[in-house]
């Protein structure tokens, strides 16, 4: 079922993700990282790394927006007023 065209199949033209070179080089990177030298140094896959630091980041914007939701609750009227003046800051800066 492979048809033809220009010499070769339909079949030469699909590539197999896993076998990319790009895919080639992560699996030879995540080998070299798996070793225990690499390993006794702290150093982690990209991808875990990554993984690890978005956990680290949401987690450290969840803990700074309730502490500003309880500042917040605590005086609204002074917050208000700051973000009333911020806004107009901001206004004065578009209008330039």
């Amino acid at each position: 079922m492979t048809e033809t065209y220009t010499g070769q199949t339909i079949a030469d033209d699909i590539t197999d993700e896993f076998d990319s070179p790009a895919s080639r080089l992560d699996r030879e990177a995540d080998a070299i990282l798996q070793r225990d030298e690499m390993r006794s140094l702290g150093v982690r896959p990209l991808r875990r790394a990554i993984r690890e630091d978005a956990r680290a980041v949401g987690s450290w914007g969840r803990n700074r927006a309730g502490a500003l939701r309880h500042t917040v609750e605590e005086e609204p009227v002074r917050y208000s007023l700051y973000a009333l003046g911020l806004g107009v800051l901001i206004g004065l800066l578009a209008a330039r």
